[in-house]
């Protein structure tokens, strides 16, 4: 075996130990991880869409949290919760990357373009979370896309640990909160507890929540306002900045070094799948077990036991990133690896999709099932939703260049219309 000029494994195509894959197929692989990402994400947003926001935080204060309902919140907790947006964000950040270097290699102004089109994105996201859904993430990462750019160009180490050192800041943040928490009286702990919720959009009663979303659109709205503007200010600055910006650096690396691209052999991306699959699977379990010994006590599972998902999301994601490389060298003209890149290609589009859905299942506007579904019905929903965008994603990308929303996504960043239809 031997290594090419940037680092990356090289062998024969169709080896085991194959390293560089063909162009085409490296974008295969980018888009089966995106459309991987893309629809775990539903799992946990699915959470956001049709739950009070105190059992997000602490299932144990709200609805059945027993049987199939505890094992169906497990499943989601350890497989999805957090896994997803790190793939998702590792993606951001890798994409990033890719887009200036392509500027680079054509002479356009890469910075320009990028700015451009992060602003739109920041549009878009506005919207997004103003008008329909207080979850919005896009906002996030069009700030995070202003501000991380500047070290695109750094050696991929250097990106590595700044964006550790960035992720590890909320984690130290809570950890010193939980510390606190644990030496405070029990009237102390009492006020800190309601705080501590309220700073999270937990502050209103599960019934009056409920209430609210299964209103009117205006009502919502007008109860969204405030809670987004904390989110996208306060919530920015101290937590979503340092934890989602870090993980993009960190893409970005991933991306340099060949990694996120599917350009390692196959024995690298073995390893990668057991080591940093398996210590963060272990982390993770170890998390769901302190929640049950500080019996589910809100601030000391949201700042302590929260510790062992945090960092074992970064490597249970890792792990992920691994085997969906190595199902698009295994399978890659196979039906799964299709339909998962088309959901990757339509992301954007299928990301405001979800919340156009769950929306219509949960709010008052339509179904006004929020706040009436337990975790395994959620689940099913779901469920439901994926078998709506697949088959939508695959028959779409036959037929079109980009998805609705990224087509004119593009046309708004070049301010020229782009061709939609493919050539028959």
């Amino acid at each position: 075996m031997s290594r090419n000029s940037s680092g990356n494994p090289k062998t024969t195509p169709g080896s085991d130990e194959s390293g560089p894959t063909a162009p085409a197929d490296r974008i295969v692989a980018l888009d089966a991880l995106r459309g991987f990402a893309l629809l775990g994400i539903l799992v946990i947003n699915i959470w956001l869409f049709g739950l009070p926001t105190i059992a997000q935080f602490n299932p144990t204060l709200y609805g059945d949290f027993t049987g199939a309902n505890y094992l169906a919140w497990a499943i989601s907790h350890v497989f999805f919760e957090q896994k997803f947006v790190t793939l998702f964000t590792f993606l951001f950040g890798a994409g990033m990357v890719l887009f200036l270097e392509s500027k680079e290699r054509k002479g356009q102004p890469g910075r320009m373009l990028h700015f451009s089109r992060t602003f739109w994105l920041l549009v878009i996201g506005l919207g997004h979370a103003y008008l329909l859904w207080y979850g919005d993430i896009l906002v996030f990462y069009a700030l995070c896309g202003f501000l991380v750019v500047w070290v695109w160009r750094w050696r991929p180490s250097r990106q590595l640990v700044l964006g550790t050192a960035m992720f590890s800041i909320p984690s130290i943040l809570y950890l010193l909160t939980g510390v606190g928490y644990l030496s405070l009286s029990e009237d102390g702990r009492a006020e800190l507890e309601e705080e501590f919720l309220a700073a999270f959009g937990a502050g209103l009663s599960p019934e009056r929540e409920i209430e609210i979303y299964q209103g009117g659109w205006l009502e919502q709205v007008a109860h969204r306002i405030p809670v987004v503007f904390e989110f996208q200010t306060l919530g920015f600055v101290f937590e979503a900045f340092w934890m989602l910006g870090g993980m993009m650096i960190i893409g970005m690396a991933l991306y340099k070094w060949g990694v996120i691209s599917n350009q390692r052999s196959t024995r690298f991306y073995k390893r990668l799948l057991v080591v940093a699959g398996g210590l963060g699977l272990a982390l993770v379990l170890v998390g769901v077990w302190l929640r049950e010994v500080f019996a589910w006590e809100t601030v000391p599972v949201l700042t302590l036991a929260f510790q062992f998902n945090y960092w074992g999301a970064l490597l249970l994601a890792t792990g992920y990133l691994a085997g969906i490389m190595l199902l698009c060298r295994w399978l890659r003209d196979g039906l799964v690896v299709h339909a998962l890149a088309a959901v990757g290609r339509t992301a954007f589009s299928n990301y405001l999709l979800q919340t156009v859905v769950a929306t219509s299942i949960f709010y008052g506007y339509g179904l006004g099932l929020f706040g009436q579904l337990g975790y395994l019905e959620l689940l099913g929903v779901v469920v439901l939703i994926w078998a709506i965008q697949i088959p939508l994603s695959v028959w779409w990308v036959n037929r079109f260049r980009f998805g609705p929303v990224e087509w004119v996504w593009r046309t708004l960043t070049y301010r020229q219309r782009q061709p939609m239809r493919l050539e028959s």
